[in-house]
């Protein structure tokens, strides 16, 4: 028996999925939590097999309590269940330590075999979330394939431009003078075929600057 702790702020969510999920016959919901840090205390209370994570809560978030699960000696699978399926939350939630990605619009059947197949080891993504997840990659992988011509000193900058960070602020956190940043970023816009350091700044966040 696969036993799972839903965390999610519906109420009414909680008792779906584990009316969904215990129509199985192999499937148990020992807890349920209505946000994160009440989540990671029935984790750290029933040491189930399995999380059903939401990503918006009040209080302590589904990417903050993904997290201190994850730092968990053994911890859990964890599987986030939300509405969201942008790029980046599902790459948040993998880099957090999620073992999977899925929607709340995922069919019970569909559901039941995905937490099966996330229990027994397997990273289990929801269709648009896979997708999203790829197109994330390549468009990623294309940026950063652009800042190739970048030195080191023009990738630190232009991050700070990805983070919105003024001239003088560059300045101060490199310990450059504002004339060397301005040249920097003049050599940034040539370089990268940017119109303006918000183009420029975009890219950064495209490629995923700092990392």
């Amino acid at each position: 028996m696969i036993s799972v702790v839903v965390v999610d702020d519906e109420p009414m969510v909680c008792a779906h999925l584990r009316a969904i999920l215990g129509s199985s016959g192999e499937i148990t919901v020992v807890d349920e939590a209505h946000d994160g840090a009440a989540g990671v205390e029935a984790v750290v209370r029933h040491r189930p097999d399995l999380v059903l994570m939401d990503l918006r809560m009040p209080g302590v978030d589904g990417l903050a309590a993904i997290a201190r699960i994850a730092r968990m000696p053994a911890p859990p699978v964890v599987l986030v269940l939300t509405t969201f399926d942008a790029d980046h939350y599902v790459l948040r939630a993998l880099t957090s330590g999620a073992g999977g990605y899925l929607l709340k619009s995922t069919p019970p059947a569909d559901l039941i075999n995905l937490v099966k197949a996330a229990a027994a080891g397997h990273t289990v993504l929801s269709g648009p979330a896979a997708s999203r997840l790829l197109d994330g990659a390549a468009r990623r992988q294309k940026a950063r394939s652009r800042l190739e011509s970048l030195t080191a000193r023009e990738r630190e900058v232009l991050a700070r431009l990805g983070a919105g960070r003024s001239n003088a602020e560059i300045a101060g956190e490199l310990f450059l003078t504002e004339a060397t940043v301005k040249g920097h970023v003049s050599r940034i816009l040539v370089k990268l075929r940017c119109a303006n350091r918000t183009q420029a700044g975009l890219l950064a966040f495209e490629a995923g600057l700092p990392d």
